[in-house]
Formats: structure tokens, sequence, C-alpha cells
């Protein structure tokens, strides 16, 4: 677990810099906690893309606990801060069900946000703890969707199944249906197709599938998350709200999170949508897509923080 933290410590670099620096220069550059302290404390929340709304809830609970405790000094109110983000974040335990049932997974999100990657990812790492697992292309409007999720396959051992390019989406999940059951796989994993521009058509995809999975399949537990790319930000807000018109999503998985400074946008999403982010990408490699835990994510924003700071304290002396 040291070894995990330590990764999600690195990974979140570029957001420590920006948030908890930010944070930081807030509590040392004012000697009394006021108005403008507030002010400017509201600003960089909000400039990390943590939100506006989320950003007044905090902000609100920040001036109530600092009234409760009469606390009068800027760098006393430094923890309360922080525990105030953790319980923007809390949204209860965040189970991980279908690794320990049959179960369906459809992945859903635009292109490029690193759908067909993550898939690979989780599924890796269900084949390491000893599943069965087969993925089914259904998004096959993309041949490189389908020729990426294959090499994927491969890679991580999964099975596999596909129709040709621009073949009914349906049919794929059906005759991966099919196999998951003759196969006794434990886990299948659907990537679909990533538009937006015409929500009817995805819509009616969607429902289909559903159809398709609660008929052939109606025993299986099920999961619908959407992939989300971290360094788009707000962007990335707008794209769970046109989805969640669309279907019901039960999980996050947010991307590239190593390549952003606006890692507050974790905070938002789960504030103000309610939808847990269940998994974190910090980098390119296999053990990089991590489960999230919120509490460990504020955890590496702000102890990275404070360990960087010994670091550099100790190489003055």
């Amino acid at each position: 677990m040291a070894n995990i933290f330590k990764k999600l410590v690195e990974g979140l670099s570029k957001t420590r810099n920006n948030v908890a620096k930010g944070i930081s220069s807030v509590f040392h550059g004012f000697s009394k906690i006021d108005d403008d302290f507030y002010e400017e404390l509201e600003e960089t929340l909000i400039i990390a893309d943590i939100g506006v709304a989320t950003t007044e809830k905090i902000i609100d609970d920040l001036k109530v606990k600092v009234k409760e405790n009469k606390i009068k000094e800027p760098l006393e109110c430094r923890q309360l801060l922080i525990d105030s983000i953790k319980e923007q974040m809390n949204l209860g335990e965040n189970a991980y069900e279908y690794e320990d049932k049959k179960s369906v997974l459809l992945v859903i999100g635009v292109n490029g946000v690193g759908k067909t990657t993550s898939i690979g990812k989780i599924a890796a790492g269900l084949i390491g703890n000893g599943k069965k697992v087969v993925l089914a292309a259904a998004d096959t409007f993309r041949a490189a969707a389908i020729d990426q999720l294959k090499m994927w396959a491969e890679r991580s051992g999964a099975d596999f199944i596909s129709q040709s390019e621009g073949s009914d989406p349906g049919a794929v999940i059906y005759d991966a249906i099919q196999a998951t059951k003759a196969r006794k796989a434990d886990v299948l994993i659907c990537d679909t197709a990533g538009r937006l521009h015409n929500k009817k058509n995805l819509m009616d995809e969607l429902r289909k599938i559903d159809r398709i999975i609660d008929r052939e399949y109606p025993d299986a537990y099920r999961e619908t998350l959407i992939v989300l790319d971290g360094t788009t930000g707000q962007n990335a807000l707008s794209q769970l709200k046109e989805f969640k018109d669309v279907t019901e999503i039960s999980g996050i998985i947010l991307t590239k999170m190593d390549g952003t400074a606006k890692g507050g946008i974790a905070v938002a999403i789960q504030s103000e949508y309610g939808v847990p982010v269940k998994y974190i990408g910090v980098g390119e490699h296999i053990e990089d897509l991590q489960k999230f835990n919120s509490e460990d994510f504020v955890n590496a924003i702000f102890e990275g923080e404070d360990q960087e700071e010994e670091g550099a304290n100790n190489g003055e002396t």
C-alpha cells in the first residue's frame, strides 16, 4: 500500500503544485482571517477546477468550523480546510462488487479520453487476481478502436470478441455474452462507441445493449463506468452531465491525472454529481490505474506538499 500511495503522490505532483501550494500561499500571506482571506482562498480553489458550487460549499463549511473552534490565525485552519474537502468527496464506501460476481461492465466516454486503455488496465488487474475476463469490441465505428482493444486483450491475457468495422454493436454484445457464459468467464467488459454529437442515436444504442444484456444475462451484476480525461477540467463535468442524460452511470474512471494541474476536478465531480470516482489514472503503466480513495487522494495532495517542504528545508541546512 505504501508504494501505491507513493505513486499517487508522484502522479499528483502538478495538481499539488497548483492546489496545495496555492492554498499554502494564501495561509502564509494573511495575518488574520477576514473577508479578503476567504475571497483569496475561494479564488485559489476555483482556479484548481474544484468548481464554483463545490468551492462555495467548502468555504461556507470552513467559516462555520472557524467560528465554532474560535480560530484566529489562518494557518490554524489549514487542517479544517483539508477535512472540509474530504467531506465534499465522501460518498461512503466505494464498492467494487463486480470483482467477486459474474459481472458485465459497460465502459462509455468520448473518443480520446483513454477509454480503451483503461479497459485494458482493468482487465489486466482482474486477470492478475485470477479472474477470467472477456473484452467485447462494441465500438464498431472505428477500426482503430477494435485493433487497440485486441492489442490490450493479447497483452493482458483476456479473451476477445469482435466483428468487422461498422457491425451492429448489439450483435457484438450478444456474441460476447454467449462466449462469457460458454467459457465460464467472470467479467465481461464492453467498449462502447464514444459519440455524443447525436444523443438520440447514442441513447438508442445503449438502450439496445441494455435490453440484450437483460435478456441474455439477467443474473449478471452490472456496472456502467464513464471515462473522463482529467486534463480537460470543467469540460469533463460537461461530458458527465451529457452522458448522465443518456444513461445511468455507476462510476467514473478519471484518466491522465498525472498530466494536469487541475486535479481538483475529482472533488467537483463527486461533490456536484454524487457519482463515485472508482479509478484514477496517474501514469502510463498498468499499475498506474488505481482504485480511487478520496482520503488518499486529498492526503496525496497535501501530505505530499508537506514532504516536499520538509525535503527542501533539510536541503537548506
